[in-house]
């Protein structure tokens, strides 16, 4: 759910204060020292992955759900140096027909709030970073159910992430594409999974640009917690992208075939108002190898790409 310059990725940062009092509520690029650049997009981590309709009310529409987030960001791993980061995200989700949408675009670093690490629209990092999933059901489309035991209906999936950047060399252009289900827990857990391979267009410089390198496994659930008195609800939203089978590391040994991010997310809501707390943890962020020792052009250091990252948001659904 975003980069010497280095690019600016969407999903960054804010100090704990501010994100508190928000609360109410991915990244920067350097020039290796060698010939990659640092890799720091969000890969596909939207903060609140809702792909149902919902009840028809006080929206302008009664099945195209958007809403517009602030959001504050600490220790966000998705290149070797954690970025922090305050952007603004316009989200989107609905169902209608075969269609199964889920998106948003974020404007990195919209007050020119972040740590060293993180650029974005006023300072010469990218002014928008997006990131769309749209499903299309086979069964829909087949007019007949091809349910399998659990597995309740089939999609053709896609994931198109886009980091604009300052240049070319600071600019990422992803596409996975591949087979999306919704399984059937029966219980109040809504699950999903989608299997994608990776085409990679632009890539901030690095070895795999222009070329099909390597799988995601994509696993999303969601729980419904409680609602209350009051008209809010408390949901328990959590995905978990496993990417492997990268050849990144077969160029540079800071790099890995395998990533995995794990995002954790209470959406507390009414009809309108949203407040979001997340929890995110990085295994290889973004591809690289935790501990590496690295050199961007401003000294030596050791890649911090494992670990947990925080967001804080409040935003307006309408």
């Amino acid at each position: 759910m975003h980069l010497p310059s280095t690019p600016s990725a969407s999903r960054h940062t804010l100090v704990v204060s501010l994100l508190l009092s928000a609360v109410t509520g991915l990244l920067s690029t350097a020039t290796l020292a060698q010939t990659d650049t640092v890799d720091k997009s969000a890969q596909g981590e939207a903060l609140s992955p809702e792909a149902s309709p919902p009840k028809k009310g006080p929206y302008l529409s009664d099945w195209y759900n958007q809403d517009l987030t602030l959001i504050g960001s600490k220790d966000i791993s998705f290149g070797p140096q954690p970025a922090d980061d305050i952007y603004l995200e316009y989200e989107y989700f609905g169902r209608k027909g075969p269609f199964e949408l889920y998106g948003y675009i974020d404007i990195p670093k919209i007050f020119n709030i972040g740590n060293s690490h993180d650029k974005g629209v006023w300072d010469h990092g990218s002014p928008v970073f997006m990131e769309h999933e749209p499903r299309i059901s086979i069964d829909y489309l087949a007019g007949r159910s091809l349910a399998i035991g659990p597995f309740k209906e089939w999609y053709v999936a896609f994931d198109w992430i886009y980091d604009h950047g300052s240049n070319s060399a600071n600019r990422a252009n992803t596409l996975y594409s591949g087979l999306g289900t919704d399984i059937d827990t029966h219980s109040r857990v809504n699950l999903s999974a989608n299997f994608y391979g990776r085409y990679q267009w632009e890539n901030y410089g690095a070895s795999n640009e222009y070329s099909w390198d390597g799988y995601r496994a994509q696993l999303k659930y969601i729980v419904p917690i409680d609602k209350f008195s009051n008209g809010a609800s408390l949901t328990y939203i959590g995905f978990t992208n496993f990417d492997f089978g990268s050849d990144l590391h077969k160029d540079n040994p800071a790099r890995t075939a395998n990533a995995t991010v794990a995002t954790n997310v209470l959406l507390y809501s009414f009809t309108h108002l949203r407040f979001t707390l997340v929890g995110r943890y990085f295994h290889n962020g973004g591809n690289w190898q935790d501990g590496s020792e690295l050199n961007f052009g401003d000294g030596d250091f050791r890649a911090r790409s494992n670990g947990w990252g925080y967001y804080a948001g409040i935003g307006y659904q309408f």
